[in-house]
Protein backbone atom coordinates (compact mmCIF):
# COMPACT_ATOMS: atom_id res chain seq x y z
CA UNK A 1 0.00 0.00 0.00
CA UNK A 2 1.69 3.46 -0.91
CA UNK A 3 -0.13 6.96 0.47
CA UNK A 4 0.51 9.68 -1.93
CA UNK A 5 -0.04 13.37 -0.41
CA UNK A 6 0.42 16.18 -3.03
CA UNK A 7 1.20 19.55 -2.35
CA UNK A 8 2.77 23.37 -3.82
CA UNK A 9 -0.44 23.87 -5.51
CA UNK A 10 -1.32 27.93 -5.28
CA UNK A 11 -2.36 30.49 -7.93
CA UNK A 12 0.69 32.39 -9.99
CA UNK A 13 0.57 34.69 -12.98
CA UNK A 14 1.44 33.33 -16.63
CA UNK A 15 4.97 32.80 -17.31
CA UNK A 16 5.40 32.22 -13.40
CA UNK A 17 6.60 29.07 -12.15
CA UNK A 18 5.18 26.26 -9.09
CA UNK A 19 6.91 23.45 -8.29
CA UNK A 20 4.64 20.56 -6.79
CA UNK A 21 5.70 17.79 -4.42
CA UNK A 22 4.27 14.32 -3.81
CA UNK A 23 4.91 13.03 -0.52
CA UNK A 24 5.04 8.79 -0.66
CA UNK A 25 4.58 6.45 2.44
CA UNK A 26 5.78 3.25 2.56
CA UNK A 27 9.17 1.41 2.32
CA UNK A 28 8.68 0.42 -1.41
CA UNK A 29 8.56 3.83 -2.94
CA UNK A 30 11.61 3.26 -4.99
CA UNK A 31 10.36 0.43 -6.92
CA UNK A 32 7.32 2.60 -8.63
CA UNK A 33 7.19 4.40 -11.46
CA UNK A 34 5.70 7.81 -11.18
CA UNK A 35 3.78 10.33 -13.22
CA UNK A 36 2.06 13.50 -13.25
CA UNK A 37 -1.90 13.84 -14.54
CA UNK A 38 -4.06 16.96 -14.64
CA UNK A 39 -7.76 17.76 -14.63
CA UNK A 40 -9.24 21.08 -16.10
CA UNK A 41 -12.43 21.87 -15.10
CA UNK A 42 -14.86 20.05 -17.85
CA UNK A 43 -12.27 17.67 -19.07
CA UNK A 44 -10.91 14.40 -18.91
CA UNK A 45 -7.84 13.44 -16.58
CA UNK A 46 -4.95 13.92 -18.71
CA UNK A 47 -1.21 12.49 -18.79
CA UNK A 48 1.29 15.26 -18.11
CA UNK A 49 4.80 13.54 -16.91
CA UNK A 50 6.29 10.67 -15.76
CA UNK A 51 9.77 9.10 -13.87
CA UNK A 52 10.95 5.80 -13.63
CA UNK A 53 11.61 3.91 -10.49
CA UNK A 54 15.30 5.00 -10.72
CA UNK A 55 14.50 8.18 -12.35
CA UNK A 56 16.87 7.50 -15.31
CA UNK A 57 14.13 7.62 -17.74
CA UNK A 58 11.70 10.56 -17.67
CA UNK A 59 8.66 11.22 -20.00
CA UNK A 60 6.22 14.25 -21.02
CA UNK A 61 3.61 15.48 -22.98
CA UNK A 62 4.11 17.46 -25.80
CA UNK A 63 2.26 20.19 -24.18
CA UNK A 64 4.62 20.35 -21.29
CA UNK A 65 8.03 19.61 -22.46
CA UNK A 66 10.58 21.98 -22.29
CA UNK A 67 8.54 23.99 -19.24
CA UNK A 68 8.06 21.12 -17.16
CA UNK A 69 10.51 18.73 -15.26
CA UNK A 70 9.98 15.74 -13.40
CA UNK A 71 12.27 14.49 -10.40
CA UNK A 72 11.94 12.61 -7.60
CA UNK A 73 14.35 11.46 -4.56
CA UNK A 74 13.87 7.90 -2.99
CA UNK A 75 15.96 9.18 -0.12
CA UNK A 76 13.12 11.51 1.11
CA UNK A 77 10.71 9.14 -0.92
CA UNK A 78 9.15 12.04 -2.80
CA UNK A 79 8.65 13.20 -6.41
CA UNK A 80 8.54 16.67 -7.79
CA UNK A 81 6.88 18.10 -11.03
CA UNK A 82 8.82 21.88 -11.49
CA UNK A 83 6.59 24.13 -13.71
CA UNK A 84 8.06 27.08 -15.71
CA UNK A 85 6.41 29.42 -18.05
CA UNK A 86 2.59 28.47 -16.89
CA UNK A 87 -0.09 29.38 -19.00
CA UNK A 88 -3.40 29.83 -18.48
CA UNK A 89 -4.05 26.56 -19.86
CA UNK A 90 -1.80 24.59 -17.56
CA UNK A 91 -4.79 25.32 -15.09
CA UNK A 92 -5.88 21.90 -13.58
CA UNK A 93 -6.02 19.86 -10.47
CA UNK A 94 -2.89 17.90 -10.28
CA UNK A 95 -2.53 14.51 -9.22
CA UNK A 96 0.74 12.00 -8.95
CA UNK A 97 0.30 8.53 -8.92
CA UNK A 98 2.39 5.32 -8.39
CA UNK A 99 2.91 2.63 -10.81
CA UNK A 100 4.50 -0.54 -9.72
CA UNK A 101 5.02 -2.11 -13.10
CA UNK A 102 4.48 -0.66 -16.60
CA UNK A 103 6.52 0.11 -19.96
CA UNK A 104 8.22 2.78 -21.19
CA UNK A 105 5.50 2.80 -24.10
CA UNK A 106 2.42 2.61 -21.11
CA UNK A 107 3.94 5.05 -18.67
CA UNK A 108 0.76 7.83 -19.60
CA UNK A 109 -1.56 5.28 -19.68
CA UNK A 110 -4.20 6.21 -16.16
CA UNK A 111 -4.68 2.23 -16.11
CA UNK A 112 -1.38 1.62 -15.14
CA UNK A 113 -1.48 3.35 -11.88
CA UNK A 114 -2.08 1.72 -8.56
CA UNK A 115 -2.13 4.61 -6.21
CA UNK A 116 -3.33 8.22 -6.42
CA UNK A 117 -3.16 11.14 -4.67
CA UNK A 118 -6.09 13.49 -3.84
CA UNK A 119 -4.59 16.44 -5.79
CA UNK A 120 -3.74 20.26 -5.73
CA UNK A 121 -5.20 22.83 -7.46
CA UNK A 122 -3.15 25.05 -9.92
CA UNK A 123 -4.34 28.25 -11.32
CA UNK A 124 -2.59 30.79 -13.76
CA UNK A 125 -4.25 33.69 -14.40
CA UNK A 126 -3.22 35.95 -17.66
Amino acid sequence: QVHLMESGGGLVQAGGSLRLSCAASGRTFSSYAMGWFRQAPGKLREFVAAISWSGGSTYYADSVKGRFTISRDNAKNTVYLQMNSLKPEDTAVYYCAAASWTTAQAMGVQQNYDYWGQGTQVTVSS
